[in-house]
């Protein structure tokens, strides 16, 4: 299948890499040239705009840092609605809030062009194995249609509902895990603080009824879990930034709902100390270091 790829970031460079090893042919854009020409040397080809790349696309896919950018690459004047073909699916897997992809989806539905939305949970190491898990908001028929692609990205490919329902399930996801985190990380540093060894207080607590991802999978305390990106100076993993970012689509979207998130406002305030730190490049996990006593 012929296949714009749009946006080839942290997350999207891998996804696109997954594709072409599926065989597909991907016209790509990105503003990263050393990234373009990466995926070039495996087979795709390099456009010179979201216009350019999806022009005889059989499939377009964007994968983009914010709102801003989804609502420049599909609606500009060298947008992929520009050049785009009447019945051509598309999906954006962007992390954004809800209102901007109905908005986009309502534009495309003018040219007679279906949009979904289909965030993804998994991070960097899902995105290489190929086992993303797809939160999609699309119509039934336009699900079956990319159900077959994104199960060459990822293991888990779920239907939330219409349009705009993914980014729904994304936000209220990691709404959820920033909290999580938080709690996690005031505990570890609880008991630290009155003299537990940390790896006897995880194994209570991954054995108990406070057991969750954030500490049996992802604990933020280094040396718990050997895989976890608190083992390893909290490189790599899922930013702060980006969760900070995430925190408050979903703050603003229950603002809009007249919804309260208490406790996801008090994460949010959190994360944007971190950030304001200079530590937001560190995995959100090092929201504990906000906890621990200098030693």
């Amino acid at each position: 299948m012929k296949i714009a790829f749009i946006g080839l970031g942290n997350m999207g460079a891998p996804m696109a890499r997954n594709l072409i090893k599926a065989g597909h042919a991907l016209n790509l854009f990105d503003l990263n040239q050393a990234v373009l020409k990466e995926l070039a040397e495996l087979g795709g080809s390099i456009s010179g705009s979201p216009r350019d790349a999806a022009t005889g696309a059989e499939l377009v896919i964007t994968m983009l840092p914010a709102a801003a950018h989804v609502r420049s690459v599909w609606l500009g004047e060298d947008g992929v609605l520009a050049g785009i073909g009447q019945g051509v699916p598309a999906v954006d897997c962007s992390t954004i809030d809800p209102q901007t992809i109905r908005d986009v989806a309502a534009a495309a539905a003018k040219q007679g062009v279906a949009v979904a939305d289909a965030p993804v949970s998994g991070g960097t190491g899902g995105a290489q194995a190929g086992t993303l898990t797809f939160m999609v908001g699309a119509s039934a028929d336009l699900f079956a249609t990319l159900q077959p692609v994104l199960a060459q990205m990822g293991r888990n490919i779920v239907r939330c509902g219409d349009v705009g329902t993914g980014q729904i399930a994304k936000i209220c996801n990691n709404l959820l895990l920033g909290i999580s985190m938080v709690g996690v990380s005031e505990a570890m540093a609880l008991g630290d603080a009155l003299g537990i060894d940390t790896q006897v207080l995880a194994g209570i607590i991954n054995s108990s009824t406070g057991r969750c991802w954030s500490s049996d999978t992802y604990n933020p305390w280094p040396g718990v879990i050997e895989t976890a990106p608190s083992s390893r100076g909290y490189t790599g993993g899922f930013g702060a930034d980006l969760m900070l970012k995430d925190l408050g689509l979903a703050t603003e979207a229950a603002r809009q709902a007249h919804q309260p998130v208490i406790l996801g406002a008090v994460a949010q305030q959190l994360y944007q100390s971190m950030s304001q730190r200079g530590e937001g490049g560190k995995d959100f996990s090092a929201i504990i270091n906000s906890y621990r006593k200098p030693k």
